[in-house]
């Protein structure tokens, strides 16, 4: 009798977990119907051997291409950068392999060379030569393998509070994505993670901008409510997997460096530690532009668009000094 009573709970026990699976998987898919019916793709799309890319291009002039951070996507731009320098530049926003509407990735695409390499299909379809390329936090990463992989067709880099060197510990506000195995990455981005997301995001969007207040209108204008999707999820933790094995190396590299050169931070980061990531390619380009925004923290293309765009404007004057 005992073992049947024992085998009865294990039952039940089972069924119980299989139905909270279910209702997990279920309300996933449900809130990433809903944000993708709420803010749907708003550009067009390229292929790429890194899969399709969703792109914003608007202006004309001289070619900027602007890559956004880890988790985000090109709206961090659209939000604010892309009108404001759209009228002397063209101005090229890419969401990422994996981010925003572009393709879902993997562990081989997520590679910094191969994110690097498909964003350089992408401008040279659009028909783009030698551009300034502006990135963003993880963005940065990805820019500087670009001009460390094509350094003739790469104008210049302006690197917005860009992730350089390999730090010793994962934000706060990221620790839900620090998943190294790929099959629990996807379990996770399929059941637990987006539900969490939506309980959690005030906390970690809080961590994100501050010190300041995160924008009433970041969930639409912002982009923010594509966070709500199991991609979005696997694709920032595919790129913190291969992060960690990638930027040691990539650090290397950084004698190489031809291109002009100007870093952005804001002074009270709590992404990303200002001095780390400055001085370790100060070390290897005295050279370069060094601003820092006194008042500012980690979401520099949002909250302070004037000093950005003033910054990316002096970054295009060092690469065609001959056009400004």
């Amino acid at each position: 009798m005992l073992i049947v009573s024992v085998a009865w709970c294990m039952f039940l026990g089972v069924l119980f977990v299989t139905a909270c699976l279910w209702g997990l998987r279920r309300m996933t898919r449900d809130l990433a119907r809903e944000a993708e019916a709420r803010l749907p793709p708003c550009g067009g799309f390229i292929d790429t051997s890194g899969g399709r890319l969703h792109y914003v291009d608007v202006g004309q002039g001289p070619p900027l291409v602007m890559i956004h951070g880890l988790g985000g996507q090109l709206q961090h731009f659209t939000y604010a950068l892309t009108e404001a320098l759209g009228n002397d530049f063209r101005v090229i926003a890419i969401d990422r392999p994996g981010s925003g509407y572009s393709a879902p990735t993997d562990d081989r695409r997520a590679h910094l060379a191969c994110q690097a390499q498909a964003l350089h299909e992408a401008w040279q379809a659009l028909g783009i030569e030698r551009p300034l390329v502006v990135g963003h936090s993880m963005g940065g990463a990805v820019a500087l393998t670009l001009a460390l992989e094509y350094p003739e067709e790469v104008a210049g880099l302006a690197l917005l509070a860009p992730l350089v060197a390999q730090v010793s510990d994962v934000p706060p506000a990221m620790r839900l994505l620090a998943i190294r195995s790929p099959r629990w990455r996807r379990w996770m981005a399929e059941t637990l993670a987006i539900p969490l997301t939506r309980v959690t995001s005030r906390q970690a969007l809080a961590q994100v901008f501050a010190p300041e207040a995160v924008p009433a209108d970041y969930a639409m204008r912002g982009g923010g409510v594509l966070a709500l999707r199991p991609q979005a999820f696997h694709a920032a933790s595919t790129d913190l997997a291969m992060l960690e094995h990638e930027l040691p190396r990539q650090v290397l590299r950084y004698a190489a460096l031809g291109v002009p050169l100007g870093v952005m931070f804001g002074k009270h980061d709590r992404i990303l530690e200002p001095a780390l990531h400055i001085e370790t390619l100060q070390r290897q380009r005295p050279d370069m532009l060094v601003h820092v925004e006194p008042e500012a923290g980690h979401m520099l293309p949002i909250m302070r668009p004037e000093a950005t765009t003033a910054f990316i404007r002096r970054m295009a004057a060092r690469a065609w000094p001959s056009s400004f």
